[in-house]
């Protein structure tokens, strides 16, 4: 599918079975979703632009290397939440920032409560976190927002993608690449992802 890259590690196939298992439980939920967010951050910032800088090793003078910028990272609450920690673990030089959004049933759109970027954001390249892209409703809306705030590239993490996500988010924003654990099935008639994991954000926080 366009500008969608599913992660095939065998190690991360097997927390994402250990995930979508519903005997796990909300501790083990949030471990699993942690070290999930961990890992896909080291996939996705394998192409980021590097500099030389000097150092000193016990030894002797010598060069290193370094990215020259890292990515805001910007978690669509709650679930994203979930994963955010994660990622800081690997690019702890990263700022954060936070989008509260979610699609609204009884108005049929979507509703947002929060936003905060960090104040240096223009120009600036977002990896978007949302272990769920189902309908692609909220993503469509966060990434409608990050642009009124003129960011750089932006690059969605999620960990379940259905097809009717990618296509939509596809659609109405061709250039933003979506990087997941797994291309669903496609989604029920309530709009759950199948086989899915559940609702992520019960899941993590034990409100269900």
């Amino acid at each position: 599918m366009e500008n969608f890259i599913e992660v095939k590690h065998p190690v991360l196939k097997h927390k994402l079975a250990m995930l979508r298992n519903k005997n796990t439980d909300s501790i083990g939920f949030r471990g699993l979703m942690n070290e999930i967010g961990k890992f896909l951050a080291y996939e996705i910032t394998r192409d980021l632009e590097m500099e030389e800088f000097e150092l000193e090793t016990p030894m002797m003078k010598t060069k290193g290397v370094r990215p020259k910028s890292y990515p805001i990272l910007v978690s669509i609450m709650r679930a994203g939440n979930g994963m955010l920690d994660g990622v800081l673990e690997t690019l702890p030089y990263a700022s954060a920032g936070h989008i509260g959004i979610y699609r609204d049933k009884f108005i049929d759109n979507t509703v947002e409560y929060y936003f905060k970027l960090p104040n240096e954001h223009k120009g600036k390249d977002i990896l978007l976190i949302d272990p769920m892209l189902a309908t692609g409703d909220t993503a469509i809306a966060a990434i409608d927002r990050l642009k009124q705030y003129n960011v750089g590239k932006i690059t969605m993490m999620s960990v379940l993608a259905s097809p009717e996500g990618i296509s939509r988010l596809n659609h109405f924003h061709p250039d933003v690449k979506i990087v997941s654990l797994s291309l669903e099935e496609g989604l029920n008639e309530k709009g759950y992802l199948l086989p899915g994991l559940g609702d992520a954000g019960d899941r993590l926080y034990n409100t269900k």
